[in-house]
């Protein structure tokens, strides 16, 4: 019989401790994310995969902010993050850092997410878009290459909270086991 595991005995790291603990070498950018409450659940989605940084850019609401907090659940404190008005001087300055950019968008030669491997040594950036216009062309032009989430249905797109889950999860498979267990 499975029994429901109480929060308090689920092991997690304080603030503190998730601060100094190693992360997984992937960071995430938001190209003029609309809903502050996405941009939210991105800061929770960083911290339970223990990611390195989330960047803010353009239009995206900041910490603090009520929306934020309304999904991130304290995320923002944890999460380290930082703002950048213009998305591409974001992608270039990760770029010169040796971090490898790709956007999380439909383009032609897009790589399927089924199909994406990555070294455990490389820095991923993923970049997410706006709720209506995706990521922006000139920000595409930029990357290093597009990763697009393989769908089946009617509609067009994911919400951009659910595509972020699926594909952290999936890219991180590749560092998970660099990191070290939680207490």
């Amino acid at each position: 019989m499975n029994i429901k595991i109480a929060n308090d005995d689920l092991g997690r790291l304080n603030e503190s401790a998730y601060r100094d603990a190693e992360k997984m070498p992937i960071y995430v950018i938001l190209d003029n994310v609309r809903s502050a409450q996405n941009v939210g659940s991105f800061f929770r989605t960083m911290d339970a995969f223990r990611c390195e940084k989330l960047v803010l850019c353009g239009i995206c609401a900041q910490p603090p902010h009520r929306e934020i907090n309304k999904t991130a659940l304290g995320a923002t404190e944890s999460v380290e993050w930082e703002y950048f008005e213009d998305t591409i001087d974001a992608v270039d300055s990760l770029r010169a850092k040796g971090v490898k950019v790709f956007a999380v968008e439909q383009a032609t030669d897009s790589i399927s997410l089924d199909d994406w491997t990555s070294n455990a040594d490389e820095k991923i950036a993923l970049v997410f878009g706006n709720e209506v216009m995706g990521v922006d062309q000139g920000v595409i032009d930029k990357c290093d290459g597009c990763i697009e989430i393989p769908q089946f249905g009617t509609k067009h797109s994911l919400n951009i909270a659910v595509c972020a889950g699926i594909t952290i999860w999936h890219i991180g498979s590749t560092f998970r086991s660099k990191l070290t267990p939680e207490p």
